[in-house]
């Protein structure tokens, strides 16, 4: 699914037109990327729960080379299913 299937599916399910639901999938999106900017922790209770974790540096090889290289420590975006989306799946 894309964002314009998602965009269709929501307005769908909520009653609303598309430029409301792209309103508010676009809303959700800027907040969701705010709150995790700052480090704090976004939890949808039987969705999931989005939160940024520190990854450290670690070694790596380079696929082609074969030579030995070092990746550098990084923030990334984890995120871990609840209970009801992964009983879904």
């Amino acid at each position: 699914m894309n964002k314009a299937e998602l965009i269709t599916a929501m307005a769908e399910k909520a009653c609303m037109t598309k430029v409301d639901a792209k309103a508010a999938l676009e809303a959700f999106v800027c907040a969701t990327s705010e709150a995790l900017a700052k480090g704090d922790k976004l939890a949808l209770i039987g969705f999931g729960t989005f939160q940024v974790v520190q990854r450290p540096a670690r070694k790596g090889r380079n696929p082609r080379t074969k030579k030995e290289l070092m990746i550098p420590a990084k923030k990334v975006v984890k995120f871990k299913a609840g209970a009801e989306l992964a009983a879904k799946v």
